[in-house]
């Protein structure tokens, strides 16, 4: 039953891991090869979000939508498309409603790798080629230079908060699985907290 405990806590932890993963948010310092505005089918998984926000359809009755896509370069030479889609009040809550304005900045730094104008794009999601998923770009800035270091300062606080939140809820556990175990000793020993004999 021990195995069999730490592979179910093996598999949770690699579970919520690729979900926070995904959701996310990171950062890219890329430059801006080219933008499109392509229509996309429903059959192209591009993430989380529900394919019923279609809002045109085509000669056979299939419902489809225009999605923005920013092409850029990594500093490592590899490329990296980014779709450009509102998140709205869907999940995940990033409250995102301007994907035109976005669409605006990428296309005004689209530059050449002689003379690469480097911008910082903030993203969640991943790039998976056979499935035909992109990782949807959030917003973008200038980037301070090609070397600029991003501090995920949000991703800090989030992980921060969650650990302590998984801490507090193990002690508690083990504190009720001790109880349970001798309840007449839980009852006289004082808690490992500092709260004294009579801090109940």
């Amino acid at each position: 039953m021990r195995v069999v405990k730490w592979v179910a806590l093996l598999l949770v932890a690699v579970v919520v891991g690729g979900f926070l993963h995904y959701v996310l948010p990171r950062h890219a310092v890329v430059y801006v090869t080219s933008t499109e505005n392509r229509i996309v089918s429903p059959d192209e998984v591009r993430g989380f979000r529900s394919f019923s926000e279609g809002n045109a359809t085509n000669a056979q009755g299939q419902v489809v939508t225009d999605v923005f896509f920013i092409n850029t370069v990594k500093r490592d030479g590899d490329v990296l498309v980014f779709r450009n889609e509102d998140t709205g009040f869907g999940f995940p809550l990033y409250f995102k409603f301007n994907s035109a304005d976005v669409q605006a900045e990428a296309q005004d730094a689209v530059s050449t790798n002689a003379a690469p104008t480097w911008m910082v794009v903030r993203y969640y999601g991943w790039r998976v080629p056979y499935m035909s998923m992109f990782p949807n770009a959030i917003s973008m800035s200038v980037a301070e230079g090609r070397d600029v270091r991003i501090i995920p300062w949000f991703n800090i606080v989030i992980l921060s908060l969650i650990i302590a939140l998984v801490w507090a809820v193990a002690a508690r556990i083990r504190r009720w699985q001790r109880r349970r175990a001798d309840p007449m000793a839980a009852s006289w020993q004082p808690e490992r907290a500092g709260r004294g004999w009579f801090g109940r």
